[in-house]
């Protein structure tokens, strides 16, 4: 398990190609920049995926992210994503959960928080893995810095895996930039009606891996690198026998599809009261997520 933000130092520095601790699999583009790098990169890290895709997310894109980080994360596997709204943030939520290590990249310098709402998520990722940036302090989060920024995100890796994304997002970029430098594309399948599935659907279509969940993504890993990843016991990411009775029960009655409150509190029979401390007890263990509209979806 990582160790908490508290028992970490946090320190900024710079990192050049020639640099010992330069990223392994960056080291073969053939302009690597330097890296402003606030936390720590490490050997391990070049066993590495990259999880990406829209910004605004639906609640299944949400809960398939974090569910991909978490357990790739509890084997060993370095999460990087671009710290954004919606699938980003969920993948680096999960590789957290999991205890492992996860890379966010800027479109930024260092010192500017973007989106300002992640501010505190980049401060845990620079405690329990790196936020990196190629543009110095000072750097705006403007728009002709991002395709940059997808560059060093699919140069990091091994792989990209595009959880939800439309036909112009940014993420299809960066599966692109991927395919190009010979990595791993793979994308989560979505609905055909979805207009936040017609990327991913496309790049299945087109070759992309098809990812149901972490062992589809690790089978298509080059050998050496596969043996790398550690076995787990899935026991652990399944909920808990001793679950409070209502809790178990309210869990049973959620999946992926969203459900409002007033409709677990008939369907569970349980009431009011003991529904809603039901579901913040499942909140807080990380079972349930909580959506606009007070509806709730399970989270894994």
């Amino acid at each position: 398990m990582g160790r908490a933000p508290s028992e970490v130092t946090v320190r900024d520095a710079r990192v050049s190609p020639g640099d010992d601790g330069y990223p392994l699999h960056l080291r073969s583009l053939s302009d690597s920049p330097p890296l402003y790098v606030r936390g720590a990169l490490l050997r391990e890290d070049a066993l590495a995926v990259a999880i990406v895709g829209s910004r605004r997310a639906s609640p299944y894109g949400l809960g398939v992210a974090e569910d991909l980080a978490r357990d790739l994360a509890a084997r060993g596997v370095t999460i990087v994503s671009g710290l954004a709204r919606g699938i980003d943030t969920a993948a680096h939520r999960g590789a957290l959960a999991a205890g492992g290590r996860t890379l966010a990249v800027l479109g930024c310098g260092l010192d500017r928080a973007y989106p300002p709402e992640n501010r505190a998520l980049a401060g845990e990722i620079a405690a329990r893995g790196a936020v990196l940036s190629q543009f110095p302090p000072g750097t705006p989060p403007l728009a002709r810095h991002f395709p940059a920024r997808n560059r060093i995100i699919a140069g990091l890796t091994l792989g990209t895996v595009v959880v939800e994304a439309a036909e112009s997002s940014g993420a299809l970029i960066t599966a692109g930039l991927a395919g190009d430098l010979g990595r791993l594309v793979c994308a989560v399948p979505g609905r055909t009606t979805s207009p936040l599935s017609r990327g991913t659907n496309g790049l299945i279509r087109d070759g992309a891996t098809l990812v149901r969940d972490w062992m589809d993504v690790v089978n298509e890993l080059p050998a050496v690198w596969r043996d790398c990843v550690h076995a787990v016991d899935d026991a652990m990411t399944a909920p808990p026998v001793m679950l409070p009775g209502d809790e178990r029960i309210l869990l049973d009655l959620l999946g992926e599809e969203p459900l409002p409150i007033d409709r677990l509190i008939a369907a569970s029979q349980l009431g009011a009261g003991r529904t809603s401390a039901a579901l913040v007890g499942l909140e807080v263990s990380g079972w349930v997520r909580q959506v606009p509209g007070q509806r709730y979806v399970r989270a894994r």
